[in-house]
């Protein structure tokens, strides 16, 4: 199996068509299943009172991906053979992106609304969320709203909304716990930056989507922050995590296929000698 890597382009895209349009390439040249962007209005995200108050909240609006922007990108994804994912922050992105996304994918800050997560249930679309800053019962009411809303195709994601996540505070073992109490797939998002943490997630804990921040240059608006992979440093993880499962093999004790031309030259039970007594004629004429 190969694990769903999803590039996160977060607000790294610097509202340029050419520069979202390489996120997509790079995403799909390294080998990831889908790539995701965010679709938001700063003054439908924060409240009056904190945008007065935070300069900070207010210069994010340069940071708002344009809705023009959608079928162009989308598109780009299916000539490109990867899966085109939004995450909507405000009512109207939802009608907005569905004929557009793949899949919902709904941010840990919006897991306690639930308006937003039932208008992904009732688009009919697949949806991924983010579980940062949740306890198990506000997940449970998050779960429960989606079914019943009409999802039937549901994914978690174990996360924790640090930027970065110091890998002390990771908790993986959450992974375990997500997918037992829900009964559905589960995955990392991840804000580590860490190989480790990744391996971890997949080959000890079972994730099988892993969500990461992906900057193309170290340009990006979030980049400094900490929390976002070059394409050069995600790209080796993807591999190893994908190679370590074709390693597992049919569990069938016998020699490999690569190994057989040796057999014959191993100890022969006689004498100790090597290669099997079998063949030493042969190897001496030659």
């Amino acid at each position: 199996m190969d694990i769903l890597f999803i590039a996160e382009v977060c607000s790294n895209h610097d509202r340029d068509l050419n520069r979202c349009l390489a996120f997509i390439d790079r995403a799909a040249e390294i080998g990831c299943a889908a790539v995701k962007f965010q679709l938001f209005k700063i003054r439908e995200l924060f409240s009056a009172a904190a945008l007065a108050a935070d300069a900070d909240l207010r210069r994010r609006e340069a940071w708002e991906l344009p809705v023009e922007f959608l079928p162009v990108l989308s598109r780009r994804c299916r000539e490109r053979g990867v899966m085109f994912s939004c995450t909507p922050f405000y009512l109207d992105a939802v009608a907005e992106l569905s004929p557009y996304v793949d899949f919902f994918k709904i941010a840990s800050y919006e897991l306690l609304w639930r308006d937003l997560l039932a208008a992904c249930a009732h688009s009919g679309k697949p949806v991924v969320l983010s579980t940062g800053m949740a306890n198990l019962a506000e997940t449970r009411r998050a779960v429960a709203t989606l079914r019943e809303a009409g999802c039937a195709d549901l994914r978690l994601l174990h996360c924790i909304s640090s930027y970065p996540t110091p890998v002390g505070d990771c908790n993986l073992a959450a992974i375990d716990t997500l997918r037992k109490e829900f009964n559905c797939s589960v995955g990392w998002s991840d804000h580590s930056a860490a190989p480790g943490v990744i391996y971890r997630a997949v080959h000890t804990w079972g994730a099988e989507l892993i969500e990461f921040h992906l900057d193309l240059d170290g340009s990006g608006a979030e980049f400094a922050a900490g929390h976002c992979w070059l394409p050069e440093q995600i790209a080796p993880v993807i591999r190893a995590v994908n190679d370590g499962f074709r390693a597992d093999g049919s569990g069938i004790k016998a020699p490999a296929r690569c190994e057989r031309g040796e057999i014959d030259w191993r100890a022969d039970p006689s004498d100790g000698l090597r290669p099997f007594k079998k063949i030493r004629p042969q190897n001496e004429a030659a």
